[in-house]
C-alpha cells in the first residue's frame, strides 16, 4: 500500500499575508550546515552596531549584568 506523502490539512497552509516573492531559496543553508546560528536583527537595532563583534560584546555585558542580580 502506497502512502500519500502530501497531506491536505489546511492548518499546514501559509497565511496569505506572508510574502515570499523576494525570498531566496537556500540563502542560509551553508551556515546552517556549519552549525552557525543566524539571528536577523531588526533594521533599527542593526543600525546601532557596526559589526557582529559589537553585538556579541553588548550581549555579553547584558548577560553579565543579569547574572549579578
Amino acid at each position: 500500500m502506497k502512502k500519500n506523502s502530501k497531506q491536505t490539512d489546511s492548518s499546514d497552509e501559509m497565511r496569505p499575508e506572508y510574502d515570499f516573492s523576494q525570498g531566496v531559496r537556500g540563502k542560509y543553508v551553508q551556515r546552517f550546515r556549519e552549525g552557525t546560528n543566524i539571528i536577523v536583527l531588526d533594521p533599527d537595532v542593526a543600525a546601532e552596531f557596526k559589526n557582529s563583534a559589537a553585538v556579541n560584546e553588548a550581549l555579553r555585558k547584558v548577560l553579565k549584568a543579569r547574572a549579578k542580580r
